[in-house]
């Protein structure tokens, strides 16, 4: 090789030594960043100089090494791993939020226990029992009434606040992802923009995949990179980010005035999620938040008709754990705050409508009622011209004008003045203690009532399933608790689900980190190794100087 040729091999060490080391020293600064990826150079070999031909190969002389890429060190499928796994632990930690809070709006309501007020009901009622014709047993019994239909309208009013809190994180959420998939967007032109060269835009790569690692929390997505460098991104299995074109979600309002999830125009404005696809991770369709918060918001205010809905019991069934034909809509089942609006209210609904037949005979004559209802509903009296109003539970949600919902019915105010009304007396004078024993056995669940709202006299037990998908029944005292444990097990089952995703994350982040994450020891070694290799690169100039410099004075 010729001595000056020799000049080119030791300052490419030089250059790729002071890149290296400044590579190591940007690692070494971010190691604390959020996001940041750590960066490798590449070298390779220069062109070689050809010197001359033997018979077995190429004569060639080596020129040095050269820069080849500052790449990002990264694992393509662990990031697909992590971000679907992240993406489901945030789905289920919705689910788990939902069911706590869901927890806490029936156990305490504003320091005062919506048990308390059943359990002083239940204690009314057997007092009442011991002495149906004492004025004072009868205005107590009126007055735990309100007291517990006080509690239930608070309870109730917890549950439908909470509902609409949920709907309004919707809509900034759909907020959230539509910001990041436009600053994705920009990242794109930055990135092909900066890589038209030899240069690496590795700090907005950085930040692009720091985005995609929030916006799996989200919603489930894949990503594509193409081969310009910018990324396209697939959201519920169709394209929020491709190319040119970003797909923006929207927020439209439902009939009930509920917020639904929906694309833009170029899709026209076909909801993102279908909610008739079974919930599991062999699907995958429990990833992201956004599907979390719609499927426990539900779509409507439920109540206890949404639990009955049907004329035989496979098609009650099938309405509450499949809902409508329209893949849209939310079933009850797969809801955790509709489920429990129609647990709920379908407690209230037993225990009043219990009561009130009762008190009133248990038939639709008015000519042959023996009392005055003591819960009456707002939209439409019991009574009228001389005929009973019978429920009807076929209209929607909203239409709760005949139903005995908490929304629609109070306590009779003529009873809240005068609660010896009824006054437990039969004709012939005695007391109606059969009355009074009627309503202790209504609350144990062990009495045979009238249901009012067939056609043709029915004869039921007043023991109730908490929803179509239990077998065992309660009466009115442990249905409640029955309510309560039921939400706590799928709490309970979501807690579960919840720890165990997160060791899942966790140990994906972790390999992740061992890839991408800078290690201040390794970075520390680089940096003495490049440094050695920068000193051993300035030596080997040095000695070829003082070679040139003697060869250059003993020429002349």
């Amino acid at each position: 090789m010729p001595l000056m040729g020799s000049i080119y091999v030791g300052s490419s060490g030089l250059q790729t030594s002071s890149n290296s080391l400044n590579t190591a020293a940007h690692n070494l600064a971010n190691i604390e960043t959020a996001g940041y990826t750590r960066q490798q150079i590449l070298q390779g070999n220069k062109f070689y100089n050809k010197i001359g031909i033997a018979s077995v190969s190429d004569m060639q002389v080596g020129i040095g090494v050269d820069y080849t890429k500052c790449r990002q060190v990264r694992d393509a499928f662990l990031d697909a791993s992590y971000r679907k796994e992240n993406g489901r632990s945030s789905f289920y930690e919705i689910c788990s939020e939902s069911t706590s809070e869901i927890e806490t709006l029936l156990g305490e309501m504003e320091g005062a226990s919506f048990k308390d007020s059943l359990a002083k009901l239940w204690t009314s009622v057997q007092e009442l029992q011991k002495d149906p014709s004492s004025s004072v047993t009868q205005g107590v019994f009126v007055s735990t009434c309100a007291q517990f239909l006080e509690r239930a309208s608070a309870v109730s009013k917890g549950l439908n606040e909470y509902q609409l809190n949920l709907d309004s994180r919707v809509s900034s959420m759909v907020e959230d992802i539509n910001t990041k998939t436009d600053r994705l967007f920009q990242l794109n032109n930055l990135i092909q923009k900066n890589e038209i060269g030899v240069e690496e835009a590795n700090d907005y790569r950085d930040e692009r995949n720091y985005i995609l690692d929030q916006l799996s929390k989200l919603i489930n997505i894949k990503t594509v990179e193409n081969i310009n460098g910018g990324v396209e991104v697939y959201a519920e299995g169709s394209p929020l980010l491709i190319g040119d074109s970003v797909n923006h979600l929207e927020v439209l309002k439902d009939e009930n005035g509920f917020s639904k999830v929906t694309w833009g125009s170029l899709y026209n404005h076909q909801e993102v999620f279908n909610f008739h696809q079974p919930v599991a991770s062999e699907f995958n369709t429990d990833i992201g938040e956004l599907k979390a918060l719609l499927m426990a918001r539900g779509d409507h205010k439920a109540n206890y008709s949404d639990l009955q809905k049907g004329t035989t019991q496979e098609e009650i069934f099938d309405y509450y754990n499949y809902g409508t034909k329209d893949e849209n809509d939310i079933p009850i089942a797969s809801s955790i705050v509709m489920n429990a609006q129609g647990e709920f209210d379908r407690l209230i609904h037993n225990i009043v409508t219990s009561i009130n037949n009762v008190i009133c005979g248990n038939t639709p004559d008015e000519s042959k009622a023996t009392g005055i209802e003591i819960f009456e509903r707002l939209g439409t009296d019991r009574y009228e011209d001389g005929k009973y109003v019978k429920e009807n539970t076929d209209n929607s949600p909203s239409d709760v004008s005949t139903m005995y919902t908490v929304s629609n019915i109070r306590v009779n105010p003529d009873l809240l003045k005068q609660p010896t009304l009824n006054s437990f007396i039969k004709d012939d004078k005695s007391v109606d203690f059969e009355k009074a024993t009627k309503l202790v056995e209504v609350f144990a669940g062990t009495a045979d009532v009238r249901d009012l709202n067939k056609d043709t006299e029915t004869w039921i037990n007043s023991a109730w399933t908490i929803n179509p998908n239990v077998s065992s029944k309660y009466g009115y005292v442990a249905f409640y608790d029955g309510v309560v444990g039921s939400i706590a097990n799928i709490g309970s089952v979501y807690n579960s689900i919840v720890s165990s995703q997160q060791v899942t994350v966790d140990s994906l982040e972790n390999s992740r980190q061992q890839v991408l994450g800078v290690s201040s020891e390794e970075e520390l070694q680089n940096i003495i190794k490049f440094q050695n290799a920068y000193n051993a690169s300035s030596r080997y100039i040095n000695v070829i100087n003082d070679m040139l410099e003697t060869i250059i004075n003993t020429m002349q």
